[in-house]
């Protein structure tokens, strides 16, 4: 494409985008209506057509805009061009729809009304797209064209061309067959579920341990007074904490399942533990030193954060009950909105109606003008045919006299041809026998001798061969050299991993046992509070409730 060619497309690419909204409003009504045996897939057809004359039709000319259209598909353009300048159409469903988008007063001015002043130059474009479907256009004469002649030159003998060597077929390496371990769940996966089974019936024991020994101690300071019965209970006692306790140390017995590791995660493990050993060490120094213990200023600390993340709970609870309450409210909003849609609908349903009313009688009015209009013509038309007749024969010997003065011209043009064909035979003969001499073009090379150019280095091919041969001995024996390296290495590096290994079990034994005493401590210690509720939340739950009862009352008169 030009450059002006190429702007129109963007242009017209641009504007489709921009006016998306108002083009499928048009277009979406002619699939429902005249264009429902269309395919889906001339949709962007119609767009573009669409975009055309309601924007650019002003800019382009009637004349380009019937050449776009007379080059695409006459049945689908005389169909869309006819529903889309439609005088009632443009007046009603389309002028509404558009103002929705845009204010009703700019869609007039700037859309509707260019489009009715155009209306009639493009009802006769539509009245000739129809005349050419129903086969009612003129057949235009078309003059005789001079086809050349092919030259009757010899045909030359083809050359024989050797046939090429058969390159050999590469053979490809035998695929490995996948191995069957990736279809199959890993054993890990299954081990771990045990365990977390494990742990919860290790838990419900636990729980139910501490409530059984709660009730057998609430009883035993209640009666311990009698001394009859004192002696029965405290046997009782003892034999569930002896079945509790064997049950527990039987639940309590995990098996200890190797975890793969990588050396990376091996190595940041490590770290980690000899990070906390090195603070853990730095903190008995500091006591030792006489410095003080931050286990009061961790709690204090601990207390405020809870007591700030109940506080941020509550705030957070107050904002999801506003945004309901908020919610109520649209809701309330949007049903008083679509009362007042159904009030402005019904007037403009009477408007339509009387609308509709006007332009039947508009119909009726036009079609008597047409029939007065086509008398008229027919009365023109008796006198326009004997001044054809005419001009027909004065056609006639004007074009006998034309013949006769290309006939001598084309005498002269076909003697000057032959004289230039048989000067380029002459010279094509020539050429072949210069061809078809021989030539000695082999040349002798011998591999011992240099080429003697005068370089420095200079060697021949069978020296260069010789210290080719000799440089891959010693890159062969460099690349052997560094295996055993890297061999030595990695054994190293192994030995330091599985050290790194040793260490880190150890750790997370002594880890495991601390965990378990602060976890035995915290249960001690822990109570357990019923939060409060916040009076906001109170207010907003009260207002939610009301706004809820209001709202399904509204809908019910609905």
């Amino acid at each position: 494409l030009n450059v002006t060619e190429e702007k129109f497309v963007l242009d017209t690419l641009a504007g489709c985008t921009e006016y998306k909204s108002i083009l499928d409003v048009v277009v979406n009504a002619f699939y429902v209506q005249d264009g429902r045996y269309c395919p889906i897939s001339e949709r962007n057809l119609y767009i573009v057509i669409c975009y055309l004359a309601t924007f650019q039709l002003e800019e382009i000319g009637l004349q380009r805009f019937s050449k776009i259209v007379k080059s695409l598909d006459t049945a689908k353009m005389q169909q869309f061009l006819r529903f889309f300048f439609n005088e009632l159409y443009l007046n009603t469903w389309i002028k509404d729809e558009w103002s929705h988008f845009y204010d009703s007063v700019y869609v007039k001015e700037n859309w509707i009304d260019p489009l009715l002043r155009w209306q009639p130059k493009v009802q006769q474009l539509i009245e000739k797209l129809t005349d050419k479907l129903s086969n009612r256009t003129t057949a235009v004469k078309t003059s005789r064209v001079t086809q050349p002649k092919e030259f009757n030159l010899t045909v030359p003998k083809p050359r024989a061309i050797p046939p090429p060597s058969p390159a050999p077929l590469p053979v490809l390496p035998k695929r490995q067959p996948v191995p069957p371990s990736i279809y199959k769940p890993p054993k890990e996966r299954k081990q771990l579920e045990e365990i977390k089974t494990k742990n919860i019936q290790k838990a419900k024991v636990s729980v139910f341990c501490s409530s059984i020994l709660s009730f057998f101690l609430n009883w035993f300071f209640y009666i311990v007074s009698s001394s009859q019965i004192l002696e029965l209970y405290l046997k009782h006692i003892c034999f569930a904490i002896k079945s509790l306790v064997a049950f527990s140390l039987e639940m309590s017995f995990i098996d200890n399942i190797p975890v793969k590791l990588n050396t990376a995660a091996i190595l940041r493990e490590d770290a980690l533990y000899q990070r906390k050993l090195e603070e853990e060490l730095r903190r008995i120094e500091n006591l030792q030193q006489g410095a003080g213990d931050l286990s009061e200023f961790l709690e204090w600390q601990k207390q405020m954060r809870e007591k700030d993340l109940g506080e941020q709970l509550t705030e957070m609870e107050c904002r999801r009950l506003q945004g309901k309450l908020s919610y109520e409210e649209a809701v309330l909003a949007h049903q008083n909105v679509i009362q007042e849609n159904k009030k402005k609908a019904d007037l403009l349903r009477d408007k339509k109606a009387e609308l509709m009313h006007l332009y039947a009688e508009k119909c009726l009015q036009e079609q008597k003008e047409m029939k007065e209009l086509v008398e008229q013509v027919m009365e023109g038309h008796k006198n326009v045919k004997q001044a054809k007749a005419k001009i027909q024969e004065y056609k006639q010997q004007i074009v006998q006299q034309v013949c006769e003065e290309s006939g001598e011209l084309l005498r002269q043009a076909l003697q000057e041809r032959e004289d230039e064909n048989r000067k380029r035979y002459e010279l094509i003969q020539q050429i072949r026998a210069i061809e078809s001499t021989p030539s000695m073009r082999l040349k002798f090379v011998d591999l011992t001798e240099t080429g003697g150019h005068g370089l420095f280095g200079e060697m021949s091919i069978v020296e260069l061969r010789e210290r080719l041969a000799l440089l891959k001995e010693a890159q062969k024996a460099a690349e052997e050299e560094k295996r055993d390296q890297i061999i030595h290495e990695k054994q190293a590096k192994e030995q330091l991993i599985l050290d790194k290994l040793n260490q880190i079990s150890q750790f997370r034994a002594e880890l495991g046992r601390a965990a378990a005493l602060k976890q035995e401590e915290k249960k001690k210690s822990q109570s357990i509070e019923k939060p409060m509720k916040d009076e906001r939340i109170l207010n907003l739950q009260k207002k939610i409730v009301e706004k809820t009862m209001e709202r399904k009352k509204q809908a019910g008169l609905l």
